[in-house]
């Protein structure tokens, strides 16, 4: 009988070791130090704690050609609802945790990596909260930084060369203007459209919506998903592929619920209407931004187009997205041009 008890307090005792704080989530203040979340078992190693899972998007939002990991956390006993073409409603006390790094080199990922930061979206009984946490020179903490940073960092790139940035951490205010709808504070990634994906879990490979279905963190789906394509996936259409990228880069600000609605310039993934896309749409209030071009998207000209001009530039009184990065994105950019100049007037 000792036996037993010892066993059941030892369970017990290890489970609350690898259990999210669910406290620390609802709380006003945030604490100062990522670990005291719990989210991880181990933080260094970003092993997350039990009920803690990862998760992928089909397209991935540029950041400074930083690399992401994502998970995501719903209090036990507790489901995210969902929504058509929209994130997942989730219910108060859940996390969508993601943190950022850089391979040391690209070409050999043994090698090791840098963590930069970890953000949090905490859904409060207010609604989401968003906050950023610096991972410390020694890479085994991560701080809070309200009022953001800027970090220094070097990589070596696929093709052997070598690279750098200033990573900028963002501040509070900066992270509302991305993760904004309705003028509120909301997520960008977490939609059904954009997990509808396999991915290899530590003990399965399997889509990610029936692992939440499995972990009963969502209940079944039974519509058809517009589901996105990998934009990197060259063998796809190029126009499926230029659609998906503008939808995770920019649909969340350009559309009629984000912060650019005013634009009337709208790239989510279900616009369909030519001029709301762009296709020889005048600018509304670009001021610069316009580089004296007439039309956001002009057919069979990118070099006229503002789209393309925008997404080069680095001048932050110009460029699109306006936060969120330094660099520009080049791949993309050759994508784009290609797709803008093979249009058909």
């Amino acid at each position: 009988m000792q036996k037993v008890l010892l066993l059941l307090l030892t369970s017990i005792v290890i489970t609350s070791l690898h259990a999210v704080d669910n406290n620390i989530i609802l709380q006003e203040k945030f604490p100062k130090k990522l670990s005291e979340f719990s989210f991880f078992k181990d933080t260094h190693a970003q092993i997350p704690s039990d009920g803690v899972i990862p998760y992928e998007l089909i397209s991935s939002l540029f950041s400074d050609y930083s690399y992401k990991q994502r998970w995501v956390y719903v209090p036990e006993g507790k489901k995210a609802n969902f929504i058509k073409d929209e994130v997942f409603d989730f219910p108060i006390g859940s996390a969508l945790i993601k943190t950022f790094y850089y391979p040391i080199d690209e070409r050999d990922k043994t090698l090791g990596k840098r963590l930069m930061e970890t953000r949090l979206l905490l859904r409060k009984n207010d609604g989401w909260d968003a906050v950023s946490y610096a991972w410390n020179e020694t890479q085994d903490e991560a701080f809070i930084k309200k009022a953001g940073k800027t970090i220094l960092n070097e990589w070596i790139d696929f093709n052997g060369e070598n690279r750098s940035v200033r990573y900028r951490v963002p501040n509070k205010n900066q992270c509302k203007e991305c993760h904004a709808k309705n003028d509120l504070v909301t997520p960008i990634g977490p939609k059904a459209r954009n997990l509808d994906k396999v991915f290899n879990y530590p003990d399965e490979s399997i889509n990610q919506l029936t692992k939440w279905m499995k972990v009963e963190y969502i209940d079944k789906i039974d519509v058809k998903l517009n589901t996105p394509v990998d934009w990197e996936d060259e063998h796809l259409s190029l126009d499926a592929r230029v659609k998906s990228y503008l939808d995770i880069n920019c649909g969340h600000c350009h559309s009629s619920t984000g912060g650019a609605n005013s634009t009337g310039l709208y790239l989510d993934l279900t616009e369909n209407r030519p001029t709301h896309r762009g296709i020889f749409k005048k600018p509304v209030a670009t001021g610069r931004g316009s580089g004296g071009h007439q039309y956001s998207i002009s057919p069979g000209n990118s070099e006229e187009s503002i789209l393309l001009y925008r997404m080069i530039s680095i001048d932050p009184g110009v460029m699109m997205p306006e936060s969120g990065r330094s660099l520009s994105h080049n791949e993309a950019i050759d994508m784009i041009r290609e797709w803008i100049d093979k249009m058909e007037i």
